[in-house]
Parts: structure tokens; sequence; C-alpha cells
């Protein structure tokens, strides 16, 4: 029977005072009755426009019918037919503005929880599978995927379910890019991501760690290897900086660095290899959702008093709503239509104080948001031991620099066509290498789509 409930089935999330001072997962999921009742607010509709929201097209209609029928296992099995990292997926993806939004139940309420549904539906599998998965038989044909984030997970796991032979290179000590080293572990468990990359190795796909290509390996000895086609996914990892006068003063992070050590070196855990300054007062500047990430990543390592400086007003923050409505659950103070002037330091080059000036909104830049405009005569400073910049990132220019005949654009970027080819021939690239900072989707998705014209050229090679 049709649940014709307006909104969305509660999830069940840990309280805001407690979590704010741990890093366990903030939101616990669906159980067996919650996602069946959820299940039951979708429509099923005919023309499926959930699915065209979503840029790895998982057939969701399809996963949820499953759900509905209480056959949990076989809702994993549809989310798998589009590609990997269902978990991660149900996490972090934006759904409010992919394939929830498209949804029908939204026109009158909320829509469906598509994103709780597919987390739940890979939780489910992952404490349920029974036994590995046989390897997919080779096809003959070796390919290189240069590293190991969303985007080289997604065309990894494209080819091998395609009989490819598929080595991943990562330049880290641990497989997942930005899954492991930028996304906080309470929103991200990292044993999801571990089990994500075992159902990828249990196919047949092989991981390189330890190996940075332009410097211990370069792409033109991948073809000398005998791989047919390199995709590169290398991501985005170049902090951007503001550019203001006292970025060099000790207690200045980039939220790249800052995340780093928490997320990977687990710098948050007493004793950790690599330490991080205990805070009394932070001052975060971006409003995306690396900058959430880094704000409630402060709060929960002990500082006193987390602050967010964005220069918009609070309706422009790119951050998800989610993300949002948690920091200012937990205590992050929103300081919004502000920009930094400088860095204040004190005798010693540490940092003591973020000079700002005030802002108002004028009229719509490029990106179609109101431009801030300075109000004169308005500065003043935020008193803090640490700034962490999350102004945003650029591709990492290594295989740029590294590698003849792959052109890029004036910030970076990797130029492809439309299918992700480079201006190399057989070399392909995807995700933030290629767009900048972007979603986790939007990079499997461009993943995804680099195997399938792979597997083209590879084919169309042999005829």
């Amino acid at each position: 029977m049709a649940n014709l409930s307006k909104q969305k089935t509660e999830m069940t999330v840990q309280d805001p005072l407690l979590r704010a001072k741990n890093f366990d997962e903030v939101a616990l999921g669906y159980d067996e009755s919650q996602a069946k009742t959820e299940a039951e607010r979708c429509l099923n509709c005919k023309n499926k426009p959930c699915v065209s929201g979503c840029p790895v097209n998982r057939d969701i209609p399809e996963f949820i019918q499953k759900v509905k029928d209480g056959d949990f296992l076989g809702a994993y099995k549809v989310l798998e037919k589009s590609g990997p990292l269902a978990a991660v997926c149900g996490r972090v993806c934006p759904q409010e503005t992919q394939c929830e939004c498209k949804c029908v139940r939204g026109r009158n309420g909320e829509p469906v929880a598509i994103g709780r549904l597919e987390r739940f539906a890979a939780d489910y599998f992952s404490a349920h599978k029974s036994e590995d998965k046989s390897k997919i038989v080779s096809n003959g044909h070796k390919v290189a995927v240069v590293g190991s984030g969303p985007a080289g997970l997604s065309c990894a796991g494209e080819l091998c379910s395609r009989g490819y032979e598929v080595t991943v290179f990562e330049a880290l000590h641990l497989a997942g890019g930005v899954l492991v080293y930028g996304i906080p572990e309470f929103r991200l468990p990292k044993k999801i991501v571990e089990s994500e990359i075992d159902n990828l190795k249990s196919l047949g796909v092989k991981f390189e760690l330890n190996t940075v290509i332009g410097k211990t390996v370069f792409v033109d000895e991948l073809f000398d290897d005998g791989y047919e086609a390199v995709f590169i996914g290398s991501g985005a990892g170049l902090p951007n900086f503001m550019k203001i006068k006292g970025e060099e003063l000790n207690g200045v992070y980039s939220a790249n660095e800052f995340l780093t050590r928490v997320n990977l070196m687990k710098a948050y855990l007493d004793g950790a290899d690599t330490p991080i300054k205990r805070s009394k007062s932070v001052v975060v500047v971006g409003g995306g959702n690396v900058a959430m990430d880094a704000a409630r990543s402060a709060l929960r390592l002990g500082a006193e008093r987390v602050m967010l400086v964005y220069r918009r007003s609070e309706q422009e923050l790119p951050a998800r709503k989610e993300e949002v409505e948690h920091a200012k659950e937990e205590g992050v103070e929103f300081i919004m239509l502000t920009a930094p002037l400088e860095a204040l330091g004190d005798e010693q080059k540490n940092v003591r104080a973020l000079k700002c000036q005030k802002m108002e909104l004028g009229e719509p830049d490029g990106s179609g948001r109101r431009r801030p405009v300075p109000i004169p005569n308005s500065e003043f400073e935020l008193e803090t031991d640490t700034v962490i910049v999350a102004v945003g990132t650029s591709p990492n220019p290594l295989i740029k620099n590294t590698t003849t005949g792959i052109d890029v654009n004036r910030w970076g970027g990797i130029i492809t066509d439309e299918s992700g080819k480079t201006t190399r021939d057989m070399v392909y690239a995807g995700g933030d290498a290629v767009t900048g900072a972007a979603t986790v989707i939007l990079a499997m998705g461009a993943g995804k789509s680099a195997a399938q014209q792979i597997d083209s050229a590879i084919k169309a090679k042999k005829k």
C-alpha cells in the first residue's frame, strides 16, 4: 500500500551535543522497517524522472521496488549494475539537487529519500554478503587508471565489468583519494570506503599504492608496460589561498592539509604520527562542503569557538543544506557577508586574529550569484589562533608538467572532449582533474563515461 505522507521518513541522528565531541557517524541510517516505509512513498513512475538526475544513471525506481518487496540484497544488485560506491553515494551525494529534485513527490511535499534508501541497501549488502564475487573473465586488454578517488574507482569498476585487466595507481598509502583524505569520519566512515574498494578487488581490480604518476612512473612507461589506454582521475588536490597578507603565519592551514591530517593521518587520536594544533578559537573561510567539514572537525578536536566566514549571504552558501544545519546544531557560528583582509600575527609569527570587512550583495556575477561588494569603513578583527582556508582547489599539476601531449586550460584543468578523451591518443581524463573541485557523483559519472569510451576505442583498434 502506498505511503502518501508528504514528509520523508525521519532518519535517526546523534544528538548534536554528543556528536560535536566525537568522530562517530552523525546519521545512523534506516532500519528495515523505516526503509520499507519510505520506499512505499515511491510512485514507480514509468518515465523515471529521478534517473535523469543521476550522473551514473542508477535505476532508482527498480531498486526502490526491491526495498518495498523486502528484497534488500536485490536492491543492492540493481544499484551495483550502474557502478560501485553506492554506500558512499548514499551518504555524501547532493541528492537534493540531483535525483531527488526530479522526484514527482517533491511537487507537493518532500521527495522520496533516495539517498537514504541507497545507503540502506548498500549497508544491508555489506552486513549480509556471504561469499566473494567471482572474478570476471579477462578479455586480454589492460588499462591503467591514475588516482583512486571516485572518478578512478568508477572507471575501474566499469572497465573491469567489461573484462579489462585494470590497475589503479594511487600516490598515497591508502586507496580512496578524497574519500579517505578529504571527507571526515563522521560523514563517511573509512570502513565504508575500504569495503567498496574490497568489492572492486574481489572483481579483479589491482591497486598499486605509493606510486606517483609523473614521479615514480610516467605515463609513457605505462604504455611501454602494455597498457592500451590510460584514464587520469588525479583529482584537484592543489589548495587555493586567499592571496592576502599573513597567510604564511603559523596556524594558517589550507583545508586540504587540515582535513588530510585529521582524516587520513588520524591526527585527532592521541599519539598520532601526524599532529595537529589543538585550537581554542578557529576561523574557517569558505562556504562549501569542505568548509563545513573543516569547521565541524575543529569542534570535535576541542575548539571552544569555531566561526565560519563567508563573503555572501547564507542563501548563497554552496554547501549542502543538511551539512549547514548539522554545523549550526553543533555550535558553529556563521558570520555572513564578511571577507578576510589580512591575517594578523604576534611576535612569534603565530596567527592571533583575522582582519575582515563587511560586505553587501550587488549585481549578479558570471555564476548568477549576486557579487559581494565591500562596505566602506566596516573593518573589524576576529581573534583566533587558527585559520583554515577553504576557498577551493585546483587540479593536480604533476601529470600535465611531466607528460607530453596533454593540454590544459588556464586554471590547470585537463582539456577533454565530450567523451573524456584528452589531446593525447588513448589518454582519457575525468572528475576534478578536468572540472576542478566538484561532487563525488559527478566524478563517478565522468569515470564511468570515460570507461565506456575507452572500451569503444580499444574495440575499434582491434578491427
